[in-house]
Formats: structure tokens, C-alpha cells, sequence
């Protein structure tokens, strides 16, 4: 089991940058492949996938609307994993939830990710 807590979430104009962490403690960090996911406040949107990074952090992939703009990286050592967000825009408004895959790979669907944070809050202001 691993518990997992988001921080770094806050409100942020358009344009610019915030950086999410998700800390593990429990079973080993590293063999859990780690996922950001995001749920918009609009009523009857699901939380959606963002970024995956596998075990090692040699393998990462992004949802195409953050390409470019966001970046996921861990530390093993840490026990932490990150979400570097850049050039923000209105519609990257949503809870940002980090996940964590045992022994995965890095999934892009909700059902493969065994642990979940609690969320943090991300607003962007237009």
C-alpha cells in the first residue's frame, strides 16, 4: 500500500507556471508506476488522464493538450513525483489527482491506477 499527498496547486494567471509534487510513503516508491489525472468543475466531466511516467522515469506520456507545456518527473529517492505545468491556460482549471500504478508501466486509463491522492487545486485565471 502507499499513501500519496498533492501539493503545489493554487491560482495562477494565464501564461503562467506551477509545479505539483505528490508524495508517496508506504511500500517501496519505486514500483509504482506513477500518473497525474484531472477533473474540470463542470458538472459531468470525468477526471481525465494528463501525464505517466513509469517506474524508472524513463518512459513518459502526455495527453496531447499538455504537450509541450507540462512536464512529469520523479524522484525515486524522494519518493516524490512532479508535475511541471507551463503556459497555463483557463481550461487547465481541475483538481489535479496523482496515482500510482503497482508494478505498472504507465497507463492512461482511471482502472489501471491501484492508489489515488486526495487533489489539489488548480486555478487559472483568464
Amino acid at each position: 500500500q502507499v499513501q500519496l499527498v498533492e501539493s503545489g496547486g493554487g491560482l495562477v494567471q494565464a501564461g503562467g507556471s506551477l509545479r505539483l509534487s505528490c508524495a508517496g510513503s508506504g511500500r517501496t516508491f519505486s514500483t509504482f508506476a506513477m500518473g497525474w489525472f484531472r477533473q474540470a468543475p463542470e458538472p459531468g466531466k470525468e477526471r481525465e488522464f494528463v501525464a505517466t511516467i513509469s517506474r524508472s522515469g524513463d518512459n513518459r506520456y502526455y495527453t496531447d493538450s499538455v504537450k509541450g507545456r507540462f512536464t512529469i518527473s520523479r524522484d525515486n529517492a524522494k519518493n516524490t513525483v512532479y508535475l511541471h505545468m507551463n503556459s497555463l491556460k483557463f481550461e487547465d482549471t481541475a483538481v489535479y489527482y496523482c496515482a500510482a500504478d503497482y508494478l505498472g508501466y504507465g497507463s492512461i486509463s482511471v482502472r489501471d491506477y491501484d492508489y489515488w491522492g486526495q487533489g489539489t487545486q488548480v486555478t487559472v485565471s483568464s
